[in-house]
């Protein structure tokens, strides 16, 4: 059985190994076939972005000398010649911005400085050249010997790709990898509107007019508004995962190649758990896609458990979810395999994407955090959503309890939850007013929105309860909707109702009379009623009353 090649993302390194290799060769002829001039892929991380952008490399590079022994045996030589004949045919640029990150704009364009020497050092026989002028070979060594300012980087592939067409009097396929990791960077890291002004010019300079380029592909993790990225490119189209029938299967692992996996790794025993981990992938109309990395590290490991952990990746993700209240709350409904409909808008505008929620869920759908599982209403870009698999699911909760964890000083999360579950209430109230305020000294909770942001916090911390209760929200008993209640997974635990109330100067007089309130509430419309009728006898109910960054609770 040939061995598993974990983290090996270089096309020719996995076939000189002869590791195993799912064949995606035919991802070649479509982009042959290919109308655009800059085709842009997204998919979700470690989904195989960099091994077909590999991969695309060693077919066209006309500088690589053993390209048909690599693919030797795969299926893009077993089509005509109209595909074969482009084999070593075209001079190519590939550029990762991967590394492409930095604390400051400075270390970015820095950091992209070193990449770029990368490149023109592999294209460092340009210097022999006798078709170029000397003046092109100084600007060439210029981006050579790390000299480049903001300018010289930003027309570094345009310089390169005129350079290599007067080399080998073709044009040029330029293939762009992570091109969204350098933007995303750097709003989590506060200097997004330098870097989005200087890949604006970037890309504009790359791709307008460009004629020395014969073909453009460009993949990431997530579809930047191209208006703010990409406005001066033309013949523009991009693929999502939502939208995209004609790169579906090349991507991830489809049903049919992990038939083959299974049969050839001899674990058929496993194949129901391997679905309910990795499985649960759309692309397009394609359904059952699986997630490469962790169906590779299944296989070297033969252990189920979660692979698809990267902490630097979720940065954005995490920025989300601390700041967006009502996002929260449906991922807690979706934590409970819940189906959710949303609107969606597949043009990420990173700036404030926190505070829109059309932007939020087009991004984890994007980057493979949920998918689509029905078409609502495409005109008003309505669909239902939920999380693919197990292991997503562990991850959000993942990056649910270590938020909390990294705001409560002092305090572990699951010391709170211990105190509550086992009635040390005082204790309870001490840890969670101090982690209130923790919390909220450096949020803006609006009038309007108060009580939902409240509602949702709690529910966020509460995520650390789910082997052991089930936690419901908003649901309907006795006469009314309480806000929370835990349901004990053992019949003789405690269980509990929380109703949360935001003190209105304009009808109270104090916090107390915000508490009165909220108790009359909960017995008038009997919430306990649906604890009772499932026999549970020990219910205790909590008021949770809030009046700005101050909180008081009241148990009966």
């Amino acid at each position: 059985m040939k061995g598993i090649g974990i983290g090996i993302s270089d096309f020719k390194m996995l076939r000189v190994r002869n590791n195993y290799f799912i064949d995606k060769t035919l991802f070649i002829k479509k982009i042959i076939d290919n109308q655009s001039g800059v085709a842009l892929i997204t998919r979700p991380r470690r989904f195989g972005k960099t091994l077909n952008m590999s991969m695309l490399k060693y077919y066209f590079d006309c500088k690589t000398t053993d390209n048909r022994e690599l693919f030797q045996g795969l299926k893009i030589m077993e089509e005509d010649e109209k595909y074969t004949s482009k084999l070593g045919y075209y001079p190519v640029i590939y550029i990762t911005l991967k590394d492409v990150q930095g604390e400051n704009f400075e270390e970015m364009l820095l950091a992209l400085r070193t990449q770029m020497n990368e490149i023109f050092i592999e294209q460092a026989n340009l210097l022999k050249s006798e078709k170029l002028l000397e003046i092109e070979k100084e600007m060439f060594r210029t981006v050579l010997n790390l000299k480049a300012e903001k300018i010289e980087l930003q027309n570094a592939l345009k310089l390169l790709s005129r350079l290599l067409y007067k080399e080998y009097n073709k044009p040029v396929i330029l293939l762009l990898d992570e091109y969204d990791v350098p933007l995303q960077n750097a709003y989590v890291k506060g200097y997004y509107e330098e870097a989005i002004e200087f890949f604006r010019t970037f890309y504009g300079v790359t791709f307008k007019d460009n004629q020395y380029l014969e073909k453009t592909v460009i993949t990431g993790v997530s579809r930047v508004a191209k208006e703010s990225i990409f406005s001066g490119a033309n013949n523009f189209d991009v693929y999502t995962v939502l939208q995209d029938n004609e790169f579906d299967k090349d991507f991830g692992i489809t049903t049919k190649e992990i038939e083959k996996v299974i049969e050839d790794f001899e674990i058929q025993e496993e194949k129901e758990e391997i679905k309910k981990w990795y499985d649960g992938y759309i692309i397009g109309k394609e359904t059952g896609i699986y997630n490469p990395w962790s169906i590779l590290k299944y296989l070297k490991n033969r252990e189920i458990m979660p692979y698809w952990v990267n902490t630097s990746s979720n940065d954005l993700i995490k920025l989300i979810l601390k700041n967006s209240t009502t996002v929260k709350e449906k991922i807690e409904r979706l934590l409970k395999e819940e189906a959710i409909e949303v609107k969606i808008d597949q043009e990420t505008v990173i700036v404030g994407i926190e505070k829109n929620e059309d932007n939020i869920w087009g991004l984890l759908v994007g980057t493979g955090y949920l998918k689509v599982i029905e078409t609502v209403d495409i005109q008003k870009k309505l669909y239902k959503v939920k999380m693919p698999n197990k292991e997503i699911e562990l991850l959000f909760e993942d990056i649910i309890d270590d938020w909390f964890r990294d705001k409560v000083i002092g305090n572990d999360l699951n010391s709170i939850l211990k105190d509550l579950v086992n009635l040390n209430l005082e204790e309870f109230e001490e840890k969670f007013k101090i982690l209130v305020k923790q919390m909220f000294s450096y949020m803006d909770v609006g009038v309007n929105t108060a009580e939902n942001f409240y509602h949702a916090f709690v529910l966020g911390m509460l995520v650390g309860l789910k082997d052991t209760y089930y936690v419901n929200s908003n649901r309907e008993s006795g006469m009314g909707r309480y806000d929370i209640m835990l349901e004990p997974q053992d019949k003789n635990a405690n269980s509990f109702i929380m109703e949360f109330k935001v003190y209105k100067e304009e009808k109270e007089n104090t916090i107390e009379d915000t508490i009165a309130n909220a108790k009359k509430q909960i017995e008038e419309r009997k919430y306990e009623e649906n604890l009772k009728e499932k026999g549970f006898t020990n219910i205790t109910k909590m008021v949770f009353a809030f009046k700005g960054k101050e909180v008081k609770i009241e148990v009966y």
